[in-house]
């Protein structure tokens, strides 16, 4: 088996990509569920991804490869003194033969230094399991998914909602720093990119931040829970009719994400873990599983 860094390139991104479907189209089945088929533009944002954090991350991006295949990835970002695992997964044949240890601890040893960190981690017990070991503590999460009834939407109460583009980065970044201890820094430009919609709320007693893609709530911060609710209550309302909503990543701390969802019709579940260490839940945040 060779170990070595993911290059910023069409092919390698294609070869992150190739592993993680295949890893999560097996966890999928595993737990019951049809896997789905990957759209264009789903292809098209892991491709941006993995590009964008091998570019600006590359001693935390790893790609392990047997006879010239690629068959595990780990993916990691550092962030003003935040670490994060934005992806990590291993082709079913080679799983519980090490590469996964080996993948995880050269990510982890990329955030040495940091004193947070931070993984959304999928409901795989064996994913859990590791980073537990390496000094997670682990956070159930929930999500809510379905079509959004817009007539139960609680009432905005009169806060104003704003698209906001790369004129506001220094806005976002200093909401990122309450929210959760670290900018994201270069990543809001892929986000303005690879999104759909960016809603900011900026008022004399706090701001916030919401992208939407389609149906999903990708990332999303605040300095108060009214503020938080606010951006979801009109993240919701702007989703295109008929469109499957989803709401992901949603540890406890995030009841008023719960609290607008129910409202709106959705359903809640269980769904993976909020892997943390050094820094509790942020709230109120929906982390991105990208760029966390």
């Amino acid at each position: 088996m060779l170990l070595r860094p993911v290059r910023d390139s069409a092919s390698d991104a294609a070869a992150v990509r190739e592993v993680s479907t295949a890893a999560f189209a097996a966890l999928d089945r595993s737990l019951g569920e049809e896997p789905g088929e990957p759209t264009p533009a789903a292809v098209a944002v892991s491709d941006i991804r993995t590009r964008h954090l091998a570019g600006t991350d590359p001693g935390g991006c790893w790609l392990a490869e047997e006879d010239g295949r690629p068959i595990g990835a780990a993916l990691a970002l550092r962030r003003e003194g935040l670490w994060g695992l934005s992806l990590f997964c291993v082709v079913p044949e080679a799983q519980g033969k090490g590469v996964g240890r080996l993948l995880l601890d050269h990510a982890v040893a990329y955030g040495r230094g940091c004193l947070r960190g931070i993984v959304a981690s999928s409901p795989d017990p064996r994913a859990a399991r590791r980073y537990q070991a390496a000094g997670f503590k682990l956070h159930p999460t929930m999500e809510l998914i379905g079509q959004v009834d817009r007539a139960a939407l609680p009432d905005p109460g009169g806060i104003p909602v704003h698209l906001g583009d790369a004129s506001h980065l220094a806005l976002l970044d200093s909401v990122d720093r309450r929210a959760r201890g670290g900018a994201h820094g270069p990543d809001h430009p892929v986000l303005l990119r690879t999104c759909d919609e960016l809603l900011l709320v900026d008022t004399l007693t706090g701001s916030g931040y919401c992208y939407r893609r389609e149906g999903r709530i990708v990332l999303l911060a605040a300095t108060s829970r009214r503020l938080a609710s606010r951006l979801l209550i009109e993240a919701l309302a702007r989703v295109p009719a008929g469109t499957e909503v989803r709401i992901a990543r949603a540890t406890a701390e995030q009841d008023w994400a719960v609290a607008v969802g129910l409202a709106g019709g959705l359903t809640l579940r269980n769904r993976g873990y909020l892997a943390l260490r050094g820094m509790r839940p942020p709230a109120p945040y929906l982390p991105s599983s990208a760029y966390l």
